[in-house]
């Protein structure tokens, strides 16, 4: 029969082994979930590269921060998209749109010298397609993740002031769309969650990777 110090050390051996297979059940456990986690941000930041990839975004630069140039902008912004905006919103495609905005780059300019103009101001305006970074922006219940974005660009004067954007296409920020949206389900699942901290990490990790171009 053991004495009962050998008894002890066996039952301190048993406990401690019973101690460390808990812990390594729960690290697997903890890197089995961990994984899972990883899998679903995966997906979603996946989804986020579809949405940035079918969105064309509207930026508007404004001349200066004065109250009146602000106002200009606002005025560019209200004859750009109620002339184009109905246009834009019959296209089945982000390339469509983004051809068609090609085509009328010109017309779009001479509308906001127009405006401009008629508001007295002698503002040159320039008009471009550009791929540019813009953070996480939401529109209603529907959120845009931070990235790399194809966007019509507008600047006025000196473009040295605040600016102002939406998206073109598609129209889920204008007010004279139908509702329709031309994402799919599950780019509409993405941009409608309300987990923040999913938008907060791919902002970081698109964040560096525009910092390290």
């Amino acid at each position: 029969m053991p004495k009962l110090p050998v008894i002890k050390l066996l039952t301190g051996s048993l406990f401690m082994f019973n101690s460390r297979f808990v812990k390594m059940e729960l690290s697997v456990l903890l890197g089995l979930i961990l994984a899972l986690s990883m899998c679903g941000f995966a997906d979603f930041s996946a989804t986020c590269d579809e949405v940035r990839a079918d969105t064309l975004r509207l930026h508007i630069l404004a001349n200066s921060n004065l109250a009146a140039d602000q106002q200009l902008k606002l005025e560019v912004r209200d004859a750009v998209l109620q002339s184009f905006g109905s246009k834009l919103g019959g296209m089945a495609t982000k390339r469509q749109a983004q051809n068609f905005i090609a085509e009328n780059t010109p017309a779009i300019k001479a509308l906001a010298v127009k405006t401009l103009r008629e508001n007295g101001c002698a503002y040159d305006v320039a008009v471009s397609i550009e791929t540019a970074f813009f953070d996480t922006k939401q529109y209603g219940d529907e959120t845009l993740p931070s990235g790399m974005y194809d966007a019509v660009r507008i600047e006025i004067g000196t473009a040295a002031g605040h600016n102002w954007f939406c998206v073109l296409y598609p129209q889920i920020c204008i007010s004279s769309s139908t509702g329709k949206s031309d994402y799919t389900q599950k780019q509409q699942s993405a941009i409608k969650t309300t987990a923040t901290i999913k938008f907060a990490a791919v902002e970081i990790i698109e964040k560096f990777k525009n910092q390290i171009k």
